[in-house]
C-alpha cells in the first residue's frame, strides 16, 4: 500500500520539476520585459542579474507554503487518500496548462492556475464525499472549502490588476512631467533624488520586509525593524541618494542604468519569492502529507482512507535545501528556455513606444474603449487652459532628431519608463507577499507596464486599437486560465479517484507525451522563424544592404512559388483533396510574409542613409511585385483546392499533361532565379530575361489549344473554367517575375554605377 504512495510522490516531484520549467517560462515576463525593451543593459547581464535575485528569492518564499496545505480548503476535512488524489489532480492541470500558454507565447497567471486548480480539485473531492456520506447536500461543501481565504486570495489578485495598472500610470506620469522624454538633460538635477526614493523603496520593501519571511532571521531582529522603520527609511533615502549623486558626478554612470540593473534583480528575486508556491507547494504538501500519515501508520497501522490531515493545519516549515534546488532549476530555467523569449515578446510589444508590427487584431471592444477614450480625452482637454495643455505637451514631445533616426533595433522604450516598471512591480509583489497574499507577479507587472505605457502616451491614434485588444486578449486569457483550471482539476481528479492507479497513470503519461510534444512543435518553429529571414530583425540603411535584402526577399518568395506550384499541379493531377487543403493553408503562410515586409516599409524609408533615399521606390515596387506574383499563386492554389472540394470533374489527361510541362519549364525558369539571387550573380539576369518569351509564348498556345478543345469535345464549364484560370495566372505569374527582374536589373547597374 505504502509503495503507491511513494510512486505518487515520484510523480509529483517530476511534475515539480517540469512545472517548475514551464512556470518560470511564462513568468519570465515579471522581471525581463523592462530590462529587455529598454536595451539598457546586455541580455548577458539581465540573465545573471535576474538569476540572482531568483536564487536568492526562493529562500524568502517559505512562508507562502502553507497557501497550498490549507489556503483553500480544509485539510482536516479529507482523508491522506484523498488529498493525494487532489494534488495529483493540480500538479497534472498545471503542468499541460501552463505549457499550453508558453506554446501560444501569452503570458498567463500561475497563481491564478494553481488557486483555481486547487479550488477545482478539492471541489470535486468534497462533492463525491458529500455524495457518498451526505446524500448529495452540496450545502455542505463550506465545511470542505476555506471559503473565507479563498475569497481573500482571488479578491487580492483582481484587486492587485486595478491598483498595479492605476499606481503604474500615476508614477510614470509623475515621472514624465519632472524628467520628460529629453531625460539626459532633466537627471543632472532630479536623477539622485529619484535614484534615492527608487532603491530605498526597493530596500524596505524588498529586503527589510522580506526578513521576515526567513526562518533563520530571529524576531529580535524583525522586531528592532519594526520599531525603528521610519528611521530606517530615512536613513535609506539620505545614504542611496548620496550613492546616487556620487555614482552621477564622480563615476558618470548613468543612474537609470543602476536603478535598472537593481530593480531586476529586486523584481526576480520577489517573484521567486512569491510565485515558487506556485510550483513546488503541492509537491512539498504531498511529501509532508505523506510524512504525517507514514508516522501515524506505523504507530497504529490506521489506513490512508481513515488518517485525517489535520495535521497539515498546523505550522510545517518548509526545508531550506528544497527551496535552494528549485532556485537552482528556476535559474537554468532562465537560461534556456525558449518559450519564457516568446512571453516576454508579447508583453515588449504591448508596451513599445512608437509604431510598429501589432499582434492582435482589433475587436469591437477595443474600438469601444478607445473611441469613447477619445472623446473623453477631448472634453477633459478642453476644460483644461491653453497654456497648461501646451505645457504637458511639451513634456511629452519626442526629440525630432531621435524620432528621425530611429531603427527598428532601437529600444521600444526609454530608459525612465524600465525603470518606473521595474520599482512599481517588485514593490507591490513585496507588499503582497510579506501580507501573505499570493499575488499574481504576472498580472502586477503586466498591468504596471500597461499603465505606464498608457501614461506615456504610447498607444497613441494610431496604435490604441490594437495595444487594447492585445491587452484585453491577455486579460481574457487570465479569466480563461481560472475556468479551465477548476474543470480540468476537477475532471482529473474525479478520473483518478474512479479510475485507480491506471487512470493516474495513463494521465502522467499522457502529459509526458503532450509536453515533450509541445516542445518538439515550438523547436521547429522557432526554427523555422530563424531561416525566414524578417525584416524586424535588421535595419537596412546602405545600397549594399538593399540589395543583400531584396535578392534574399526575392529568392525566398520565388523559391515558395516554385514549391507551391508544382505541389498544386501534381495534387491537382491526383484528385488529393487532403494535400491540397494543406496547400491552401500554406499560401496564407507565404501572404502573410509579403504582407509583413510591406507593414514596415515605414521604418525602411526611416531607417535609410540620405545616399539611399531614392531606394525606397525601387524597395516598394519590389514588394508590389512579389504581392502580384503570390496573389497569382494563391488563386490557383485556392480555385484548385475548391474545385477538388466540391467534387467537380478532375482536368482531362491531356490538361494535367500540358500544365505539368508548364510546370517542368517554370521550375528550370526559378532554380535558376533563385540561385542567381542567392550566390549573387545579378550578371546572369539578362539571360533569365530572354527565357520570358518562350514560356508565356508556350503558356499562350496552351490557352489557344483549350479553345479548341471546347470548340469541339470539351463539355465541362467547370472544368474550363478552372483550366483558363490557370493558364491565365500562370501567364501573369510570369509576367510580374519577369518585370521584378527587369526591375532589380536597373537598379543592381545603377547602383554599380553609382558606386564606382
Amino acid at each position: 500500500m505504502e509503495d503507491i504512495y511513494l510512486v505518487m510522490l515520484v510523480a509529483l516531484l517530476a511534475l515539480a520539476i517540469t512545472d517548475l520549467v514551464v512556470g518560470v517560462s511564462n513568468d519570465a515576463i515579471n522581471f525581463l520585459n523592462s530590462a529587455i525593451g529598454s536595451k539598457a543593459i546586455s541580455m548577458r547581464t539581465i540573465l545573471i542579474v535576474a538569476s540572482v535575485g531568483v536564487a536568492i528569492g526562493a529562500i524568502f518564499s517559505s512562508g507562502l507554503m502553507e497557501v497550498a496545505r490549507k489556503g483553500i480548503f480544509m485539510p482536516g476535512q479529507f482523508y491522506f487518500e484523498e488529498i493525494m488524489i487532489i494534488f495529483m489532480a493540480v500538479m497534472i492541470t498545471d503542468v499541460l496548462l501552463l505549457d499550453f500558454f508558453n506554446s501560444l507565447g501569452l503570458p498567463t497567471s500561475t497563481t491564478v492556475s494553481i488557486v483555481f486548480e486547487l479550488l477545482g480539485a478539492a471541489v470535486c473531492m468534497a462533492a463525491i464525499k458529500i455524495y457518498k456520506e451526505s446524500n448529495g447536500d452540496l450545502s455542505l461543501l463550506t465545511d470542505y472549502i476555506n471559503t473565507s481565504k479563498a475569497t481573500e486570495i482571488i479578491i487580492g489578485i483582481l484587486m492587485a490588476v486595478v491598483i498595479a495598472f492605476l499606481i503604474g500610470a500615476i508614477v510614470q506620469y509623475i515621472s514624465r512631467l519632472v524628467f520628460s522624454f529629453q531625460f539626459e538633460r532633466k537627471i543632472k538635477y532630479f536623477g539622485s533624488a529619484f535614484g534615492g526614493l527608487s532603491l530605498t523603496a526597493i530596500l524596505f520593501f524588498i529586503v527589510i520586509k522580506g526578513m521576515k519571511s526567513v526562518s533563520f532571521i530571529s524576531d529580535g531582529v524583525v522586531e528592532y525593524i519594526n520599531t525603528n522603520t521610519f528611521i530606517i527609511v530615512l536613513i535609506g533615502f539620505v545614504i542611496f541618494t548620496a550613492i546616487s549623486q556620487f555614482l552621477m558626478s564622480v563615476l558618470k554612470v548613468n543612474i537609470l542604468r543602476v536603478i535598472i540593473i537593481i530593480g531586476t534583480f529586486a523584481l526576480a528575486l520577489a517573484f521567486a519569492g512569491n510565485d515558487l508556491v506556485n510550483f513546488i507547494g503541492v509537491p512539498i504538501a504531498a511529501w509532508q502529507s505523506f510524512d504525517l500519515w507514514q508516522s501515524a501508520h506505523e504507530a497504529t497501522g490506521v489506513l490512508p482512507s481513515e488518517f485525517a490531515m489535520t495535521g497539515l493545519s498546523g505550522s510545517v516549515p518548509t526545508p531550506e535545501i528544497l527551496l535552494v534546488v528549485a532556485g537552482g532549476i528556476m535559474v537554468i530555467t532562465l537560461w534556456f528556455s525558449s518559450k519564457a523569449r516568446s512571453v516576454v515578446d508579447t508583453g515588449i510589444n504591448l508596451a513599445r513606444q512608437g509604431d510598429g508590427v501589432e499582434r492582435f487584431e482589433p475587436n469591437w471592444l477595443s474600438r469601444g474603449i478607445v473611441r469613447y477614450s477619445v472623446l473623453f480625452g477631448n472634453a477633459v482637454s478642453t476644460v483644461l487652459p491653453e497654456r497648461m495643455k501646451r505645457k504637458i505637451d511639451n513634456k511629452f514631445d519626442k526629440p525630432t532628431a531621435r524620432l528621425k533616426n530611429r531603427r527598428i533595433d532601437a529600444p521600444a522604450f526609454d530608459m525612465v519608463r524600465a525603470s518606473v516598471n521595474l520599482v512599481v512591480a517588485s514593490v507591490l509583489i513585496s507588499i503582497g507577499t510579506n501580507m501573505k497574499l499570493p499575488l499574481s507577479t504576472t498580472y502586477v507587472t503586466f498591468m504596471v507596464a500597461m499603465g505606464s505605457s498608457l501614461a506615456d502616451r504610447a498607444w497613441d491614434r494610431e496604435s490604441a486599437v490594437y495595444r487594447v485588444a492585445g491587452v484585453l486578449n491577455v486579460i481574457g486569457g487570465w479569466f480563461v486560465t481560472a475556468i479551465v483550471a477548476f474543470t480540468a482539476a476537477a475532471i482529473f481528479g474525479a478520473i483518478i479517484y474512479f479510475g485507480g492507479t491506471i487512470a493516474l497513470a495513463v494521465l502522467i503519461i499522457l502529459a509526458i507525451v503532450l509536453v515533450v510534444r509541445s516542445g518538439f512543435l515550438h523547436s521547429k518553429k522557432a526554427k523555422a522563424e530563424k531561416t525566414n529571414k524578417k525584416f524586424k530583425k535588421s535595419d537596412i540603411i546602405t545600397i549594399n544592404e538593399i540589395t543583400s535584402e531584396t535578392s534574399e526577399n526575392i529568392s525566398n518568395v520565388i523559391g515558395g512559388i516554385n514549391k507551391m506550384y508544382s505541389r498544386t499541379v501534381d495534387q491537382l493531377g491526383y484528385y488529393d483533396l487532403s494535400k491540397l487543403k494543406k496547400n491552401y493553408k500554406r499560401i496564407e503562410k507565404l501572404e502573410s510574409e509579403v504582407d509583413e515586409l510591406k507593414d514596415n516599409i515605414f521604418y525602411f524609408i526611416k531607417s535609410l542613409d540620405e545616399d539611399s533615399v531614392e531606394a525606397s521606390k525601387f524597395y516598394i515596387l519590389t514588394l508590389d511585385y512579389l504581392q502580384d506574383m503570390v496573389q497569382s499563386i494563391g488563386f490557383i492554389t485556392r480555385n484548385s483546392y475548391n474545385h477538388v472540394h466540391n467534387n467537380h470533374k478532375n482536368l482531362k489527361f491531356n490538361q494535367i499533361r500540358d500544365l505539368k510541362k508548364v510546370d517542368d519549364k517554370m521550375q528550370i525558369l526559378f532554380d535558376e532565379i533563385t540561385e542567381t539571387f542567392d550566390n549573387h550573380e545579378f550578371g546572369n539576369i539578362d539571360n533569365l530575361l530572354s527565357e520570358k518569351q518562350e514560356l508565356m509564348n508556350y503558356v499562350s498556345d496552351l490557352i489557344q489549344k483549350q479553345i479548341e478543345r471546347i470548340r469541339t469535345s470539351e463539355s465541362s464549364p467547370k472544368n474550363t473554367k478552372l483550366y483558363f484560370g490557370i493558364l491565365l495566372e500562370t501567364k501573369d505569374l510570369i509576367g510580374s517575375t519577369m518585370s521584378l527582374l527587369q526591375l532589380f536589373q536597373e537598379f543592381y547597374n545603377e547602383a554599380r554605377t553609382t558606386t564606382y
